[in-house]
């Protein structure tokens, strides 16, 4: 089936390396190798590592190729993926699959191998010799310069059984076992294919391939079961001992109070586990005595910190009831527990780490004593393995003396950070989905999910790539085309663009916006004296019916194309909302005056001060269409039973024209969750008198409609968040409101607020209400245009033309208050339906001629990316791969096929277990682990699965499921029927990487 691996042959593994490496200078996709030259290495159970980093035991240390992957990328501590009795099939069927998703915090619900433990031995020794020979044959490092710690579980009687006793025995000597004579056989007959390994150099590796164990426990495991597995292993199989301990040692009241502090309050969890747990009482004097018994063998002991945190399932994360947390949720009560215990031992217990580390964090925990250190959520994120290559070269320069304690002192320096450092804070708003709504492409899945996201698709990697090399006119020019506002969109657009950007799964998004006024700003005074209207278009005479953002583009685009075009605005000033509403401290109007003469070179004519009711006497004055971009000025309401409230337009517009004449009193209240009332209550801060603004939403900030930077910017001009308060009425200058509270989630994790049946006053001499503006419905049923329910036109989706022939109804005054950008879309719309134009012009300029320099980027996170002078893009147009890095077991790999652009993905069906994690970053509505182009080893796998995908037969015959449909075709052959792009992907496998044919 199709989540069953399929180990790899030892041959075929090293053949897959040496034939990668020669070829493409990678090992399993690892481009950037970490070369250990400096001749330094920290002391280990009497061996000793390069680095004090690898990969948690987990899903990156379960296969051959993962701990090789690992190793390429600099790992020098690989903490093996956990054995157990329950293994293999009896195991998998226990696992709900897909069972990992890291979008942000990491969560899983596997727990051990999937493997039968016989194969889980083959697979640690296959990887410790293949690490052994590619240290020595591409200079790595020292080929003694790692270490395999082992990881059992979960109970004495389960370790003890002859399954498992002699799956550690042939860790610590793997000599006289089948594989490690399987891997000998072939690197002494192999050794025409290396360069600096000979035959004594083979014959001298080392089968003892881990001396140290790390017990992992189930959740409820008693203490003195515990203690009797640590004793075991120490006494019987001396072994030097690490005891995995749980979060929960932190008791319920702290782990809850941390994470609801940090903004992961979401996440639901009670307190069974950290009663059934092991208790603080129970482990210090166990720790003691494990520490007294290892000293007086000569072993060393420590703990491992944490194991996964168990939460439950609310919003559908993963197909089970209970799964694990981990990552930079878990990072804090990781850390805090190792603070208490440092505190506790004096720092002279040695601690094992993993629990959120990563780059930003992991120099800090090896500086205070805390080493060797584990990951595995930072590297099932974009960048994968390669997350370990950076971190790495971070590391190169620490001290390489022994462990001399934790520094208890330095540990909780760093449990005081955290509460105030990002990288752990949890947003207030949820993220937002990093997926489009397209599916996946069997070839050519590369795309700029920013552009998919930005309403008018605009070429922002064109542009990005312009703005990084100085060229600010011509990226100007690539935005102009689909982008009549730059300077308004450069300013204050939402940024949709960037909710996509691949760059949110390392640090933050691309600072998209920002890049786009730079280029306003840098390419405006070049570009603007080249811009002219096109060539007139006979019979075709356009008026525009109000002169905002909507009305604005539409304008510029006809212009551009020749239409004779004129704006009547009933206001003084161009700019809608933009201009007389949107407060001055966040747009100016020298910015919204340069999108005016950017339109005004288009030669359209503008009439101001001139307010047009009546279509039919534009017709009859010689227009052909007209345009309705009227915006949603009418006011909303929020529906007070008693009291006055003030419309937040009219306090807007009053507030930036005239503030002076504004009595407010001295306590505001604004009722509203949007971005309109973060500017309402950021504008009555500046008010004169005003001494405090209180923002009222029944909801708490994570369900307010307003983008996180808006709530950010409120909270640090000094705006009160009254959350959970429903508005009753405004009396004697306190506003009345039912206390609600949050109801359980639904099936998406959206809990809905329910009245508490309790009151709450909240002062307020002024009560502001931004609850959403309307449309003006008379101005359509006047001119004879169809409404629907809600009083908004009825116009056809693909046009935009309303019921009245050539009337065409754009931006606000359509679907009501909506973005700048998605204003310029509607006009867009509308303009290419009266007058087509290209939008495509600039689209292959997406693309980086330079295919290598995007992937130069990958799995490089950013330290401080609001201080960078880097963009930071990773160029998703040129070069994607994201489903080939997040996969722990490289089952997705990028192939070269010549004459097509850039590399295509096959997804190789036997080293998948169906963990789901590539459909957690996959830009698309897919799971490439199901909907990318499969290779298939065996006919039993092909037959198993519903994957389209390739089996190969004798030679170059091929059997094909596409579309439903399984036939055979000679792939050779140009004429055979087969979807040529597919075919020659096949044909690209079979001759230049036949080592993914097992």
């Amino acid at each position: 089936m199709s989540d069953i691996m399929r180990p790899i042959p030892f041959s075929n593994l090293m053949n897959w390396i040496l034939s990668e490496y020669k070829s493409q200078g990678s090992i399993f996709g690892v481009s950037k190798l970490v070369r250990h030259d400096n001749g330094k290495a920290l002391p280990m159970f009497k061996e000793k590592i390069e680095s004090p980093y690898g990969p948690a035991a987990g899903p990156h240390t379960q296969l051959a190729q993962n701990l090789v992957a690992a190793y390429a990328a600099g790992s020098r501590f690989f903490e093996l993926k956990t054995v157990q009795i329950m293994d293999g099939d009896e195991l998998s069927k226990c696992v709900a699959k897909p069972c990992i998703t890291a979008d942000d915090e990491c969560y899983n619900c596997e727990w051990s191998t999937e493997l039968y433990v016989p194969q889980a031995f083959d697979e640690y020794v296959k990887g410790w010799f293949a690490c052994k020979l590619l240290a020595k044959e591409l200079g790595l490092g020292d080929p003694d310069g790692f270490v395999f710690n082992m990881s059992v579980g979960y109970d004495l009687k389960g370790i003890q059984s002859e399954k498992i006793d002699k799956y550690i025995e042939g860790m610590k000597d793997a000599s006289g076992s089948a594989v490690w004579q399987e891997c000998m056989d072939w690197a002494l007959n192999n050794l025409d294919k290396f360069q600096n390994v000979d035959a004594d150099y083979m014959k001298g590796i080392s089968p003892k391939v881990s001396n140290s164990i790390t017990e992992s426990t189930l959740h409820g495991c008693p203490p003195d079961e515990i203690e009797r597995i640590a004793t075991y292993l120490i006494t019987e199989k001396n072994l030097n001992t690490y005891v995995k301990c749980n979060p929960t040692l932190l008791g319920y009241e702290f782990a809850r109070k941390t994470l609801d502090g940090l903004g992961f309050d979401y996440i639901a969890f009670d307190d069974h586990h950290f009663v059934e747990d092991l208790q603080w009482a129970d482990a210090v004097p166990m720790f003691q005595r494990l520490m007294k018994l290892t000293a007086e063998r000569g072993l060393e002991f420590g703990v491992k910190l944490t194991n996964t945190f168990p939460v439950d399932v609310k919003a559908g994360e993963l197909p089970s009831e209970e799964m694990y947390m981990s990552g930079r949720s878990l990072y804090p009560l990781s850390l805090s527990l190792a603070g208490k215990l440092a505190k506790e031992f004096g720092g002279k217990l040695r601690i094992s780490y993993s629990g959120g580390a990563d780059y930003y964090n992991i120099r800090d925990l090896f500086n205070a004593g805390i080493w060797p250190i584990t990951m595995a959520t930072t590297v099932l994120k974009s960048g994968g393995y390669q997350r370990f290559s950076q971190i790495g070269n971070l590391l190169m320069d620490i001290d390489y003396g022994p462990w001399a304690g934790v520094d208890p002192a330095k540990v909780e320096g760093m449990v005081t950070a955290f509460a105030s450092d990002n990288h752990y804070q949890k947003p207030m708003k949820p993220l937002p989905s990093r997926k489009t709504d397209k599916k996946v492409p069997l070839i050519d899945c590369f795309s700029a999910p920013c552009r998919n996201g930005c309403p008018i698709e605009q070429d922002i990697p064109a542009y990005l790539m312009r703005v990084n090399a100085g060229k600010f006119e011509e990226a100007l020019e690539i935005i102009t085309h689909r982008n009549a506002l730059p300077f308004i969109t450069g300013t204050i657009c939402s940024h949709r663009c960037q909710d996509k950007c691949m760059r949110n799964s390392y640090e933050e998004s691309v600072y998209i916006r920002t890049q786009k006024l730079k280029a306003a700003e840098g390419g405006f005074d070049a570009l603007l004296p080249k811009l002219k209207p096109g060539a007139p278009v006979a019979g075709k005479k356009v008026a525009v019916i109000g002169g905002g953002p909507a009305g604005m583009s539409a304008a510029y685009f006809l212009g551009r194309s020749g239409v004779d075009v004129t704006v009547f605005e009933r206001k003084d000033s161009l700019g809608g909302i933009v201009r007389h509403v949107i407060p001055a401290f966040r747009i100016s109007d020298e910015a919204i005056d340069n999108d005016v003469k950017l339109m005004n070179a288009m030669g359209v004519k503008v009439e101001l001060n001139t307010e047009v009711k009546d279509v039919q006497e534009l017709f009859g004055k010689g227009y052909t269409h007209v345009i309705l971009a009227t915006g949603a000025w009418e006011k909303g309401s929020a529906g007070l039973e008693y009291g006055q409230e003030m419309n937040v337009i009219e306090f807007l517009e009053n507030a930036k024209k005239n503030p002076g004449s504004l009595n407010l009193g001295k306590h505001v209240v604004v009722i509203g969750g949007g971005n309109t009332a973060m500017d309402a209550a950021r504008a009555a801060k500046r008010i004169p008198g005003v001494e405090s603004v209180s923002l009222v939403y029944r909801r708490t900030k994570r369900y307010m409609p307003a983008d996180q930077e808006e709530l950010e910017f409120a909270l640090e001009d000094g705006v009160e968040f009254r959350e959970l308060l429903a508005p009753v009425g405004v009396k004697d200058g306190v506003l009345t409101c039912h206390v609600m509270e949050l109801g359980a989630p639904d099936a998406s994790g959206r809990r809905s607020p329910v009245d508490t049946g309790k009151v709450a006053e909240v002062p307020a001499d002024t009560v502001i209400t931004a609850v959403g503006e309307k449309v003006d419905t008379a101005l359509y049923t006047a001119n004879g245009l169809e409404v629907d329910k809600r009083g908004k036109a009825v116009v056809n989706a693909d046009t935009l033309e309303s019921s009245v022939k050539n009337v065409f109804v754009i931006g606000d005054g359509m679907k009501g208050p909506g973005t700048v950008v998605e204003a310029i879309a509607d006009a867009t719309k509308a303009a290419r339906a009266i007058e087509n134009f290209d939008v495509d012009t600039y689209v292959d300029k997406n693309v980086n001629p330079d295919y290598q320099k995007p992937l130069s980027r990958r799995g490089d996170l950013c330290a401080d990316c609001k201080s960078s002078s880097e963009i930071r893009c990773l160029g998703c147009a040129t070069v994607c791969e994201t489903c080939t890095e997040v996969c722990p077991n490289r089952a997705n790999v990028a192939v070269a096929v010549p004459g097509m652009r850039q590399r295509q993905i096959i997804h190789v069906d036997g080293m998948c277990n169906e963990c789901g994690n590539c459909g957690t970053f996959c830009p698309y509505d897919s799971r490439p682990y199901k909907d990318k182009f499969t290779l298939f080893w065996s006919e039993e796998d092909f037959q198993n699965s519903e994957n389209q995908g390739f089996l190969k037969l004798d030679g170059t015959k091929t059997r094909v499921r596409l579309d439903g449909q399984v036939k055979e075709y000679d792939v050779a052959d140009e004429s055979c029927g087969l979807y040529d792009p597919l075919r020659r992907l096949i044909c690209a496998v079979y001759d230049n990487y036949s080592y993914l044919l097992k």
